[in-house]
C-alpha cells in the first residue's frame, strides 16, 4: 500500500483500504450464493468456505438471512 499512497493525495490515501483490511471486512456479516450445478446453489462464507447448499437461489438467500447474515450474489 505504501507505493499507492505515494501516488495519491493524502486525503485519498487515507480512504483506501489495504488488501488485508479488505479481506477481513465483513467476514462475519456476509455470505454469498453461487450456482454450482443444475438445481444446486452453494452458500459460502465471505472467505469462500462452502457452508451449505440450497435447491434454488431464493432458498439460499432465505437461509442466509435466517442466520442474520447479509446475502450477496457471485456471478
Amino acid at each position: 500500500m505504501a507505493i499507492i499512497e505515494h501516488k495519491m493525495s493524502p486525503a485519498l490515501a487515507a480512504r483506501v483500504m489495504s488488501v488485508s483490511d479488505l479481506a477481513g471486512w465483513g467476514l462475519s456479516m456476509v455470505a454469498y450464493v453461487r450456482w454450482i450445478a443444475a438445481g444446486e446453489w452453494a452458500i459460502c462464507s465471505a472467505d469462500g468456505t462452502r457452508i451449505g447448499t440450497a435447491p434454488d437461489r431464493l432458498s439460499a438467500f432465505a437461509a442466509i438471512r435466517q442466520h442474520d447474515l447479509e446475502p450477496l450474489s457471485v456471478h
